[in-house]
C-alpha cells in the first residue's frame, strides 16, 4: 500500500517502513484514529465518520451489495473502522440488504479498545421508521451488546415491543416516524458512544450529510465501471449549499484509492 498524500506530520510519521508495503492493523488503526476529544475550540466531543466504497463511474453497489465493487484491503479497513467505533450506524435497508449480523470481537484490537475505554465490540444501531425488521435473527437475540434501535415516536408500539423481546435497546431519535439526525447523534452521545461510525446507506447517509452532522468521510474508489443505475454513496435531497469536506490522507493498493475526507 503507497502514502500517496500524508497530509499533516501525523500521518506522514505514522508510517515509518516506507511508501511500498501492506499496513498492518496497527498501522491502520493509528492512521484512522478518530479525533482526541478536549475542552478547547476544534476538539468535538462527538465524531461521526462515514465509510462508503463506490466505483468510478459513481456507483455504491452492484446487485444491490457493496462487497462485489469492494476488496480485501478495503475489508481490512472496514473491520478497522469498525473496531475503533463505540457504535456503528447502519439503515434499516442496508442492513437487510448485506446481513448483517453482530459485531465481533476482534482479538487484534482489544487492547486498543481497552485503553480506550470502550467494551469488547461496537454496538449496531439500526435506522428504522417502521420497524419492519426481523427480530428473530442473531443481530437482535444475541450480539456481545444489545443492538440499538433508532426509531420516532410514532412507531409503532407492537413493533417496538417486538424489538425489546428479542433483546435489541430502542432509542427514539424524532418526534414522528422518522428518525432526525441531529437528535440521533446527540442520544447515541447521551449513551456514551461518541465515536460514531455510519456504513450507510445511501439514503441514510444523504440525510446524514443535509442534516450537517457528518464530520468525515472514509471513501474507497474502485477501479471498475458498472454502468446501469446503481445508486450513488449519498441519495436524497440537495443541500443548499455544497459541504466542502478537505482531503486528509490518501492511500493507494491495485489501482483502489482510500480516501479520508474531514470536515473543513
Amino acid at each position: 500500500m503507497r502514502r500517496l498524500f500524508p497530509v499533516t506530520d501525523e500521518t506522514a510519521t505514522r508510517s515509518p517502513e516506507g511508501a511500498d508495503h501492506e499496513w498492518g492493523l496497527a498501522e491502520l488503526a493509528a492512521a484512522y484514529a478518530y479525533p482526541e476529544p478536549g475542552p478547547g475550540p476544534g476538539t468535538p466531543e462527538v465524531w461521526l465518520r462515514a465509510n462508503m466504497v463506490s466505483t468510478i463511474d459513481g456507483a455504491a453497489q452492484h446487485d444491490g451489495r457493496s462487497q462485489p465493487i469492494s476488496t480485501a484491503t478495503d475489508m481490512r479497513i472496514f473491520g478497522t473502522l469498525r473496531a475503533l467505533a463505540d457504535v456503528v450506524i447502519a439503515g434499516a435497508e442496508t442492513v437487510r440488504q448485506e446481513g448483517y449480523r453482530p459485531a465481533r470481537v476482534r482479538d487484534e484490537f482489544a487492547e486498543l479498545r481497552e485503553a480506550a475505554g470502550q467494551g469488547p465490540v461496537p454496538a449496531i444501531a439500526v435506522v428504522t421508521a417502521s420497524l419492519d425488521l426481523d427480530f428473530s435473527l442473531p443481530l437482535y437475540t444475541s450480539p456481545l451488546v444489545p443492538t440499538l434501535i433508532l426509531t420516532g415516536a410514532a412507531a409503532a408500539p407492537d413493533r417496538i415491543a417486538a424489538a425489546e423481546k428479542a433483546g435489541a435497546r430502542v432509542v427514539i431519535a424524532g418526534d414522528g416516524v422518522g428518525v432526525d439526525p441531529a437528535r440521533a447523534v446527540r442520544a447515541l452521545a447521551e449513551l456514551g458512544h461518541t465515536r460514531l461510525l455510519t456504513e450507510g446507506g445511501p439514503r441514510l447517509l444523504g440525510q446524514l450529510v443535509a442534516a450537517g452532522v457528518l464530520d468525515e468521510l472514509c471513501l474507497t474508489l474502485s477501479p471498475m465501471l458498472t454502468a446501469g443505475d446503481a445508486q450513488r454513496i449519498a441519495g436524497g435531497p440537495s443541500v443548499a449549499v455544497p459541504a466542502r469536506f478537505a482531503l486528509d490522507s490518501l492511500l493507494e493498493e491495485d489501482g483502489f484509492l482510500y480516501s479520508r475526507y474531514r470536515r473543513a
